[in-house]
């Protein structure tokens, strides 16, 4: 990319602020290396990894690198022999620690995540390593004991050498003969050996070796001869103990160096997991989303370059998303230059930025301010020539300086570039300028390269709508508080509001007349349909948000309304569910008493013909308690219709088969029905709830789909109540139904036998046994029924 555009469009900032959530260097320096790129395949692995990065913050927000630092410069110093300090290990140590913590959390969450995973799969750190630096060095940062067997072998002599010096130096102090000779009873050190404080005027008292004397000369430091060689032995080991602690800490770095080239792709993968965090951070706080990048289209009449910007919402970056105002860019499949024009400090200059830096940010991976759904082309290089380009030390005027960057920018645009430019042919005669900005224009537009261009020359304004591939677009302002809307709208140009203004600022209206004399007719007629066409536009803006204020509280009214007869028809299906219940214990008790009857009649060895009646008569109470009752539509009945969405369960009319909307077009959609898909209508399609109320459509024979797929039959419902039927009748009508549900493929049908005697559910059952089409069987819930009630599954 342009170095010197992206300077112009402020993309370092745009690095500088994603710099700042790094977690340690090597990330940062990711971010500020970070550049563009128009290779459409790493442009969509970036995104994605982003997009995986802020699934998984938004689900483990604690997923973080840890204590990980950058330890390539000590790993370079491993490798060429140098011997690390204790604190130089430590921080390698939590680094490997960092990396395996994050190892084992992507080998578990890997599937869910397999940019982020392939990005971590260098992180496992050398076995080992981990270990081997615990085991050697403490968390202060001290060398243990235990790193090795001769090291705590010194470490033991050295503190029963320090112990048997210093209990020979008391000793000393505390003897009454030698206590008046010394300046005080302490033992202290002199150049890193055991002292005692001997007053100067005793100085050949006691044998010994001066160290030192206090500043005073009254106190000399020496060293008793008797304590000489206990001195030298405590010396020695100190010696020793340094030299093992320096062998164990070179050996320890040699291992560190032999797996230097493991341990710095470790780190670069750290880095790379931690930007790729930094970028979902940094989208989060931007409210950002991911963009839509695509490839050039190829158009064979060489009439559009095949661009695509479709930018909604968009809003830029570096500016305070409270306040910010949105824009939308939205350029059709024929347009691929837009003319922007409107006041001073109206916004054309942020939005030029705004839609170049967003391209700029989809390109290196970044999401992008704006909603979802903005779809940007894979520019192969973008050129923008904005702000004051005025140099003294080159001699070069604003327009010179202007000139010389946009000759640099032809010279290397093509028709797979962006060129912004803003101003184009400011700073320099007005009617000159109109000339050569048209002329550059045209130029752009005959070589089909895809610009964005800001002006207030109204020749611009024509040629734009008079030039098939170029759209006006202006920037609003309000002549009542003198102050632009930033409102950027696309299809009309922009008003000259220069007399308006003056006359809002109290100019003299005879001025103001005499300067509308002196404008072409043609041009005042023009900005007054302008002003009318604007005028009309916010009216229809203000109506239609009228509109949709009212149709909010239209929707709350309704869920009210919903909410309050859900209540009722709760209410009527719980006092119908009782009545129901009361019913059927009352009609069990009766059964049994009846049960009981006949069986003490049984064991008196009486005839059983007088309880016949009143098993008849029972067995026509149960079949008249109706099943549980359906609940009533009410929040359906008060909807009004909606439009069909994917992922929505329909019934098709034609084929009285379900299945779920996966595509829709303007009049047909594609229907998911089991493992088939089917085109159909949209008149022939029917929401589920909305076809419980409708009739159901006339059986029909084989429908033929496809080329070798058949829907074998209709549905012939989920249930069968064989009530009220003889035998025979319902042994009939049960092996029908099982048939017709069996083509159908349902997964299960429910049989209604009722309770009565019995026979019916013994008939239905025998039937379900010796059917072919029937896996298994058994009796419903009590809920659902109880022993009235049979379910039966189907065969596959």
């Amino acid at each position: 990319m342009d170095e010197k555009t992206l300077i112009t469009l402020e993309y370092p900032k745009i690095l500088e602020r994603l710099a700042s959530y790094a977690a340690f260097s090597a990330s940062a320096e990711l971010a500020r290396s970070l550049r563009p790129t128009n290779k459409l395949e790493e442009v969509q692995e970036r995104l994605a990894c982003t997009t995986e990065a802020r699934k998984l913050l938004s689900v483990r927000s604690e997923t973080t690198i840890g204590g990980a630092t950058d330890i390539r410069p000590l790993l370079d110093r491993a490798g060429r022999g140098a011997v690390l300090l204790t604190t130089e290990l430590l921080e390698i140590r939590n680094t490997l620690i960092s990396a395996r913590d994050l190892a084992r959390t992507f080998e578990r969450l890997g599937e869910a995540y397999p940019h982020l995973k392939a990005i971590a799969e260098p992180l496992s750190p050398p076995a080992g390593l981990i270990e081997a630096i615990s085991q050697t060095i403490s968390e202060r940062g001290d060398i243990l004991d235990t790193a090795s067997p001769r090291l705590g072998s010194i470490r033991a002599e050295l503190k029963t050498a320090h112990e048997r010096l210093l209990s020979r130096l008391e000793r000393m102090i505390n003897d009454p003969k030698l206590s008046p000779i010394l300046q005080e009873q302490l033992i202290t050190q002199r150049n890193g050996r055991y002292v005692i404080p001997l007053r100067a005027d005793f100085k050949g008292r006691i044998k010994s070796i001066v160290h030192d004397q206090s500043s005073s000369g009254a106190t000399l430091f020496v060293e008793p001869l008797v304590v000489v060689e206990l001195n030298n032995r405590w010396h020695e080991l100190q010696l020793a103990e340094r030299d093992e602690e320096r062998r164990i800490l070179a050996e320890l770095s040699d291992r560190i160096g032999s797996h230097a080239a493991a341990l710095k792709a470790m780190v670069n993968a750290l880095a790379a997991l931690d930007f790729t965090l930094m970028c979902a951070k940094y989208a989060e706080d931007l409210r950002a989303a991911e963009p839509i990048v695509i490839p050039f289209r190829n158009e064979r009449k060489g009439e559009h370059p095949g661009s695509t910007i479709r930018l909604y919402r968009a809003r830029h970056p570096l500016l305070d998303p409270q306040t910010v105002v949105p824009i939308d860019v939205d350029l059709d499949e024929r347009t691929f230059a837009l003319v922007i024009t409107g006041p001073n400090t109206g916004g054309k200059t942020v939005t030029l930025k705004t839609v170049g830096l967003l391209a700029l940010m989809a390109q290196s991976g970044l999401h992008i301010p704006a909603q979802s759904g903005s779809t940007l082309s894979l520019f192969n290089n973008i050129y923008a020539d904005i702000g004051d380009e005025q140099s003294i030390e080159q001699s070069l005027s604003t327009f010179s300086g202007h000139i010389t960057n946009i000759v640099r920018i032809l010279q290397h645009a093509g028709r797979r570039t962006l060129i912004i430019l803003d101003e184009l042919g400011a700073g320099t005669d007005p009617q000159e300028g109109a000339a050569l900005a048209r002329a550059i224009l045209a130029h752009l537009i005959e070589q089909r390269i895809p610009c964005l261009v800001a002006t207030h020359y109204p020749e611009l304004k024509a040629y734009a709508h008079s030039t098939p591939g170029v759209v006006n677009a202006s920037l609003e302002f309000d002549l009542q508080t003198l102050r632009p809307t930033y409102h950027l709208t696309l299809g009309l140009p922009g008003r000259s509001n220069a007399l308006a203004i003056a006359q809002r600022l109290g100019l003299p209206e005879d001025i103001i007349q005499a300067a509308r004399t002196l404008i072409n007719p043609t041009d005042l007629r023009a900005e007054d349909l302008l002003d009318e066409i604007h005028h009309q536009r916010n009216l229809a803006r203000k109506a239609r948000a009228a509109a949709e204020q009212a149709q909010k509280e239209a929707e709350k009214l309704q869920a009210q309304l919903t909410a309050r007869l859900e209540k009722v028809e709760e209410e009527r299906l719980a006092l119908l569910e009782t009545t129901r219940a009361a019913a059927e214990q009352q009609t069990e008790a009766l059964q049994a008493e009846l049960d009981e009857v006949r069986r003490a009649l049984q064991r008196a060895r009486q005839p059983l013909d007088a309880i016949k009646p009143l098993q008849a008569q029972l067995q026509n109470l149960q079949e008249q308690i109706e099943p549980p009752a359906p609940r009533q539509l009410t929040s359906e009945a008060l909807t009004a219709p909606r439009p069909l969405r994917v992922g929505e369960r329909v019934r098709l009319r034609s084929l009285n088969a379900e299945g779920t909307i996966t595509a829709l077009a303007q009049e047909d959609a594609e229907v998911q029905i089991g493992n088939l898909r089917v085109r159909a209508r949209l008149n022939d399609i029917q929401r589920r709830k909305d076809s419980e109320t409708e009739a159901p459509a006339e059986p029909q024979r084989s429908v033929r789909v496809s080329e070798g797929i058949t829907l074998l039959h209709p549905s012939p419902g989920m249930e069968l109540d064989l009530r009220g039927q003889r035998a025979e009748d319902a042994q009939d009508a049960l092996e029908t139904y099982l048939e017709s549900a069996a083509l159908a493929g349902l997964p299960f049908v429910r049989i209604i036998h009722g309770k009565g005697t019995g026979r019916l559910r013994v008939i239905v059952r025998e039937v379900l046994r010796a059917s072919p089409h029937v896996r298994r069987f058994e009796t419903a819930q009590e809920k659902e029924g109880g022993d009235g009630v049979t379910i039966a599954h189907l065969e596959d």
